[in-house]
């Protein structure tokens, strides 16, 4: 399971270190083999190899004669990337992708349990900012009776 925001920088090349608390549990599991791709609010999703095909699978099984999923299969299927982790745990995101999510040097990798998120720095403030704003009223009815 990954855990946790780790505030990153991007080098000139668009690289970024796996921080040595999850270098281990990626070299065993996957061999350093990754995919990113694309979400929807703008950030990158990192996945384990063995953790996206079953998503990439399901995904390609449901019917392209919807136009919303022929978009969703595009967007997240059709950005996927393969990346392997270099000798020293750095990770190359492709310049296609770091437009796509607006990063600059300041990067933060989040992890969410199988995968990870990563944002670009300032977009990340932004979106914890706006987490921090609603009104109880807006809880999810899925929320209901959950506690912390």
């Amino acid at each position: 399971m990954f855990r946790g925001v780790t505030q990153l920088c991007l080098d000139s090349k668009g690289r970024f270190a796996v921080p040595a608390k999850y270098r281990d549990e990626l070299l065993s599991s996957c061999n350093g083999n990754l995919v990113i791709t694309v979400d929807r609010s703008r950030c990158l999703l990192i996945y384990p190899q063995p953790a996206w095909e079953p998503i990439e699978k399901k995904l390609n099984s449901l019917s392209s004669f919807k136009p919303q999923i022929r978009s969703l299969q595009r967007l997240i299927v059709g950005n996927a990337c393969d990346v392997e982790m270099d000798s020293v745990g750095r990770i190359l995101v492709a310049s296609p992708l770091r437009q796509f999510a607006e990063l600059t040097k300041d990067i933060v990798l989040v992890g969410q349990g199988e995968k990870f998120e990563l944002w670009d720095a300032d977009k990340w403030n932004q979106v914890i900012e706006a987490a921090l704003d609603f009104k109880d009223d807006d809880i999810p009815s899925e929320l209901d009776g959950f506690s912390l």
